[in-house]
């Protein structure tokens, strides 16, 4: 189905953007190896589909050639990087975003439309703006 958003990977990120995209008014299909990660899905009536996003066979089965947009979120960023690739060269997905726990991983990011998402980086971020706000006062 064209327009829809797939999210690979159910755990608290994935989780959590499926949520609010689906509460935008989104088409969202989640994707996870584990039945017991939809759990964290709240007040989702969007798609979800157990399986593994590395088999290739199974990602074409489940149509995601017509993504309009990825979000990869899984816990190994050797598989995120390998399932955005595969989303970028293969499928020819314009809107990829990709969660990575090694910020020197996002080199291999560089020319290409892949986003990454560093949470190390969101939560020094996040530090030093609270930081900056305490001094304020």
């Amino acid at each position: 189905m064209k327009g829809e958003i797939f999210v690979i990977g159910a755990g608290k990120l994935g989780a959590k953007i499926a949520s609010l995209l689906y509460d935008e008014g989104h088409n969202v299909v989640v994707i996870d190896k584990s039945d017991s990660a939809f759990h964290k899905l709240d007040d989702f009536s969007g798609f979800t589909v157990n399986g593994d996003a590395t088999d290739l066979d199974f990602l074409k089965s489940q149509d995601i050639e017509g993504a309009e947009m990825v979000i990869i979120t899984t816990d190994s960023d050797n598989t995120n990087l390998f399932l955005a690739d595969v989303c970028f060269y293969l499928f020819d997905i314009k809107k990829i975003y990709v969660r990575l726990s090694d910020t020197d991983k996002g080199l291999l990011l560089e020319n290409t439309p892949i986003v990454g998402i560093y949470p190390f980086n969101l939560s020094v971020d996040f530090f030093c703006s609270k930081e900056k706000e305490g001094r304020k006062q």
